[in-house]
Parts: structure tokens; sequence; C-alpha cells
């Protein structure tokens, strides 16, 4: 499974988040743009869908002249990919060092911690 741009994560994360739809849900289902951006065209959107089911992210089922897309990787799939990636590439394959970049860097919460911990002790448990 080859990395997505960053415009493709955002076109699958609608795609996700819809289930599936014609390019118009899924450019309805885009994150609204910051003030001063603009929305992206509905061509630019049905480009990056076609990368994607290029990449075998991405299936249609059609209608006449009409795609409706749906999902072929799950959100899960791809996060645990991604993770993995993030984890080999920057901290040298090991989780540990992961975890103590969030909770050094990343200012946890008492509750975030506590949360991480109870994680923990289930995990032990089981």
């Amino acid at each position: 499974m080859e990395p997505l741009t960053r415009a493709e994560e955002q076109v699958m994360q609608a795609l996700w988040s819809i289930g599936q739809g014609f390019v118009k849900d899924v450019l309805e289902a885009l994150p609204k743009p910051k003030r001063g951006a603009s929305v992206p065209a509905y061509t630019t959107v049905s480009t990056i869908i076609r990368i994607l089911e290029q990449k075998g992210f991405v299936g249609y089922e059609a209608f006449g002249r009409a795609h409706r897309y749906h999902p072929l990787v799950t959100r899960e799939a791809y996060r645990s990919r991604s993770l993995g990636r993030l984890v080999k590439d920057y901290f040298g394959g090991s989780t540990t060092g992961l975890l103590s970049h969030f909770i050094e860097k990343e200012d946890l919460s008492v509750e975030e911690l506590d949360g991480l911990l109870k994680l923990i002790r289930e995990r032990k448990k089981s």
C-alpha cells in the first residue's frame, strides 16, 4: 500500500466518512477551507479519485456515465500501515520511542496519560 498525498488523504477521509458517493458527494464531505482558501474544483476532486482508483484505494459502480465511488481500503488498514511506516522511518521501529515522544513533547493532559496507563494495564492482563 503506497502512501497518499495530503490531498489524496483528504479525499479518502471524506469517502470513508460518507461510505460511498459520487464526486459531488465527496466534494461536499471535504472539510470547509480555511479563510482565504478556495474550495477544490469538481475536476480536481474527480482527478484525485481517479488516481486513488489507480492506486487501488477506490472502486466504483457505474451508472451510465456517472460513477459511484467506494473505498477499497479501510480507514483502519490505512491508519495501521501509515503508523507502522511512521514508527519505522522516524522512531527506528520503536513504539516506545513514539510513545516517549508524545509523552515528552506533546504536553499530554493528565486524563490522556491516565488513559495510556489504563490501556497498558489492560494489555498486561491479557
